[in-house]
Parts: structure tokens; C-alpha cells; sequence
């Protein structure tokens, strides 16, 4: 049976491979590095690793789990693996030992996979764990899961499997708290890449510049997925390099990026209306984008920023819209909710509130996830009596139906007993003159219970001063939402994403007002 043909099958690789061209010998993935791999390739080596790891005897469900750098043959690994009916495990490149002796522990994978430079101190984790394969995999083309899969079979029949089969378990950024592994089937991961293919139009001849990690839900699942389900082609940055990106642009029509990726780019002296000729999407997530870098971008490029909402225990859940027919699309929004998905805000007591007002954002649909991983308790609390998965994300929606992300349950600060949204302080902060980004944090207080401190980027070039930043705060807000305290620094710490981890400006500032 041809992969191509067999239309039966759950398993998200058949969809993946009979949305290939039908010339095999054309071009998937063109690299930074000027290499060139057709579509027959990507058919021919994930079958080869497919074959492997089916060589090696490993039980049903076995994990696989992946920490190495962004490559084409990383992304076959994790084809391959959910070809051969596996459960893929994508861990972050910057975890250290600590981090990826816990992920090991508690994923329990059959399969390791690092880079060369740390097989010495992963593969002692890994076999102390119980796992019994390691291999290595470097951003080169070299390595032992690369000499080993060579010698297996470039014919693979495709497993069967069904739609409620762990395709993936994705490890929560662990901002608070111990890191949970969010169980994804390849219905969950299908049903969204085809509403994502109809939403945002992609079609023949389309050519994505792929930019972003793949250990992560945006780069490897909304990205890669986005691609390989409409036969288009890549355009592969290993790392990111606004220059390059730039440079490419008249040779794609598609960019997927967090919001520090369309700052560094807007940097660029190139970015202009005629680099971006033939692009028809820009897209932004995983993090808020600035309006003011979602209006320099208009006013430099003409394109307006597509922003969307997603986390990693469900993909991809609203999206501004892509045809003007639906609407505009609207800076600091994420969109409506997609075709198939349920989005609603309700308040302390479950009840679904009105537009204008702000609560709990809750989801259901396809694509939400089966589960934590060996949580069971731990799932139970973040579903609702009637099936809806409490994102964590607090939001409101307005009165025509966009939703806002105003911030995240844990980040609510309560003071005095009032609450206190940590987003709308932000963006009073970041609209003042010299301000070029803002966070606000709670920190304990013997008072208040809690109170905010805030802590600010200035502009390139410009000086601001935290005591004034409070002052004219004190003009425009309730008292209650006024910072304590407003520090100016240089950067803020971020996760690989570029989220801004709160969790560390707190515990910087944990003890400010202790006595």
C-alpha cells in the first residue's frame, strides 16, 4: 500500500505525505546553508529512520525523545517517529542537567536523541533512567542516528494507528512550578493543521520561511505542519538572522514569528515595501506583539501582522482573520475563535460573561489535548465539569467578537483585595514617551497582601526615570493599580520564545517590602 494512497489511516504522517506533490524531485526545504532536499528525500529519510527505529524493538507507545539543534534531519526524526507509530518528545536546547534528568525521569523514553557535544552527560541520564538507545544528531548531517538509519530500507509502510494515539507530548515552558508534558494526538494535531491550512489560505506555490525552534509547538507543529499539509516549500534558517530573512523575502509568501523576531527585522535598512513584494502572510505569536511594532511594521512593509493565539496543550485556538471579507485585523487582539473550536470567558463563579468583561478564558474542541502526562489529578483540575480546558489565560472579548489576552491567572496580582491586571497597567507604561517595554509583577507586602512592581526597557537612546513613571501613572489609574516600585533595566529575561518570565522578576524582587 502507497503512503500517498492510503486515505484510512489516522496516523497525521499519512495526511503529512499525501499532501506531497505529485513531483516527488522538486524542491521541499531549501536550507541557509545552500543545501537542497526534494520531497523525495523527506519520503525517503524518514522512512530510513522510521525503519530504525522499528529495528530496535521498542513497545507500543514508546517515547522518543529529542535535544538537539535545529536541522532538517531533526525534523525528519520527529516525521519519522510519528510514521513509525512512536510518541515524539521535543525537549528545548537550552535545558541543562538538571532540567533534562526530570524530563528523561519523566517521560520514560525508549529513544534519545542528542547532539554529539553532549552525548557524554545526557547518555549517563538517559541509561541511568532505564533508556536503552542514545543517539546522536548534529546540525551537520553527521551522527550515529544518521549512520544507523543509513542502512535501513528507504520503503516504510506507514503505521496504523488511531486518532486518540499520542502523537507528541510537548513539556510546558515550566515558568511556576514543575513542568507538565501535554499529551497531543494526531487528531489534535491534524484537525488543527487542516483549519489552519483553510484559515489562512495557504495554497500551491506558497513558500514559508521557516525561522522558528522545532522544539516548540509554533515552529513545529504550526509551521512545519502549515508547509508539508499544502505541499510548500521551506525556506530553513537554522538560526534566526533578520538580515537573511530579509534578504529572502521575494522568494517566499509566508513568515511565522514571535514579536522579537519582527523587532529585529524592522531594524534592518532593507525592509521595505519591495522586499516584502511577493509576501501575502505575516504571522506573529507565542508572545504579545507591541502596537508598536504591529504599526511600524504596517507603515514600513504595507502588510498588516496576522497575531493568533495558541498554547501547547491545544495548537492553535483564534486568529485574526486572513480574508478582509471576515474583518480587519487588530493590533493587541488575537482574532476570533476558529472554525471547530469553543472560546468562552466566564467569571469566578464558571458563569460565561457578557463582552467587555474580564475572566477565565476556557476552550474546547479537536484540537484541546487528552491530558498531562502521568497527571492525572493535575488534568482533572484544568477541565471543567463540562469538558472545557481552563487555559490559565485571562481575556475579555469585545462586542464584536475579538478576544484580548489581558494576561495569566498566576500573574494576577490582588491588592487590597481589588485585582489588578498586569497587561492594562503594561500598556499604559509602554505608550509613554522613551518606554520601550514593560512588565509588571506582585510581589508580597505586609500591607496590601500583594502589591506591583514594575519593571521597564528604555528606547534606544532615550532616559526614563521610574519615579515619573509612577507619578504619571497616579493621573491616569486607580490607586490600587499603581506600582509600588518601578525599576528600569536593560533587558528582560525571556524564554525561548520570548515570553517574558515573570517567575524570575518576582523572586528578584520577592523581598522588596518584607520587613
Amino acid at each position: 500500500m502507497s503512503a500517498a494512497s492510503d486515505r484510512t489511516n489516522s496516523n497525521l504522517f499519512a495526511a503529512l505525505r499525501a499532501a506531497f506533490p505529485n513531483d516527488l524531485g522538486s524542491i521541499a526545504i531549501e536550507t541557509d546553508s545552500g543545501l537542497f532536499y526534494t520531497w523525495r528525500d523527506l519520503d525517503r529519510a524518514s522512512a530510513m529512520m522510521a525503519n530504525l527505529l522499528r529495528s530496535l524493538g521498542l513497545p507500543e507507545g514508546a517515547r522518543v525523545a529529542s535535544q538537539v539543534e535545529k536541522s532538517v534531519e531533526a525534523l525528519v526524526l520527529y516525521l519519522a517517529t510519528v510514521r513509525a507509530g512512536y510518541v515524539f518528545v521535543p525537549l528545548n536546547t537550552a535545558y541543562q542537567s538538571a532540567e533534562i534528568e526530570y524530563f528523561i525521569g519523566d517521560a520514560e523514553p525508549s529513544v534519545v536523541v542528542c547532539s554529539a557535544a553532549n552525548f557524554g552527560w545526557v547518555s549517563k541520564l538517559a541509561f541511568k533512567a532505564g533508556t536503552r538507545h542514545v543517539f546522536t544528531l548534529n546540525d551537520d548531517r553527521t551522527g550515529s542516528l544518521l549512520e544507523r538509519a543509513a542502512h535501513h530500507s528507504d520503503a516504510h509502510e506507514i503505521a496504523h494507528v488511531s486518532e486518540a494515539a499520542l502523537a507528541s507530548i510537548i513539556y510546558t515552558s515550566g515558568t511556576t512550578g514543575r513542568s507538565k508534558g501535554a499529551m497531543l494526538t494526531h487528531g489534535n494535531l491534524l484537525s488543527n493543521a487542516q483549519v489552519l491550512k483553510r484559515f489562512w489560505g495557504w495554497k500551491k506555490g506558497d513558500v514559508l520561511i521557516h525561522a522558528l525552534p522545532i522544539f516548540h509547538a509554533h515552529g513545529l507543529f504550526v509551521a512545519s505542519h502549515g508547509a508539508l499539509l499544502s505541499g510548500s516549500k521551506m525556506i530553513w534558517m537554522g538560526r534566526f538572522d533578520p538580515k537573511l530573512a530579509v534578504a529572502r523575502m521575494p522568494d517566499a509568501t509566508v513568515f511565522m514569528g514571535v514579536p522579537t523576531l519582527y523587532v529585529r527585522m524592522l531594524a534592518e535598512a532593507g525592509l521595505n515595501k519591495q522586499a516584502v513584494r511577493n509576501m501575502r502572510l505575516f504571522i506573529s505569536g507565542s508572545a504579545p506583539l507591541l502596537i508598536e511594532t504591529f504599526s511600524a511594521w504596517q507603515d514600513r512593509t504595507g502588510h498588516t501582522i496576522l497575531e493568533r493565539y495558541g498554547m501547547s496543550e491545544t495548537v492553535m485556538l483564534t486568529s485574526n482573520p486572513y480574508e478582509a471579507k471576515d474583518g480587519e485585523r487588530r493590533g493587541g487582539t488575537v482574532g476570533f475563535a476558529l472554525p471547530g473550536v469553543g472560546v468562552r470567558v466566564c467569571g469566578d463563579d464558571g458563569a460565561k460573561l457578557p463582552a467587555g468583561q474580564i475572566g477565565a478564558i476556557e476552550v474546547k474542541g479537536p484540537n484541546v489535548f487528552c491530558g498531562y502526562w502521568r497527571m492525572p489529578e493535575k488534568t482533572r483540575d484544568e477541565f471543567t465539569a463540562d469538558g472545557w480546558f481552563k487555559t490559565g489565560d485571562v481575556g475579555r472579548f469585545d462586542e464584536r467578537g475579538y478576544l484580548t489576552i489581558v494576561g495569566r491567572t498566576k500573574d494576577l496580582i490582588i491588592s487590597g483585595g481589588y485585582n489588578v491586571y498586569p497587561a492594562e497597567i503594561e500598556g499604559y507604561i509602554n505608550d509613554m514617551p522613551g518606554v520601550d517595554e514593560s512588565a509588571l509583577v506582585g510581589v508580597p507586602h505586609p500591607d496590601f497582601g500583594e502589591v506591583g512592581v514594575a519593571v521597564v526597557i528604555p528606547r534606544s537612546g532615550s532616559r526614563i526615570d521610574g519615579d515619573q513613571i509612577v507619578a504619571q501613572l497616579k493621573s491616569q489609574l486607580a490607586n490600587f493599580k499603581i506600582p509600588k516600585r518601578c525599576f528600569v533595566v536593560d533587558v528582560l529575561p525571556r524564554n525561548a520564545m520570548g515570553k517574558v518570565q515573570k517567575n524570575i522578576l518576582r523572586d528578584q524582587h520577592r523581598e522588596l517590602f518584607q520587613p
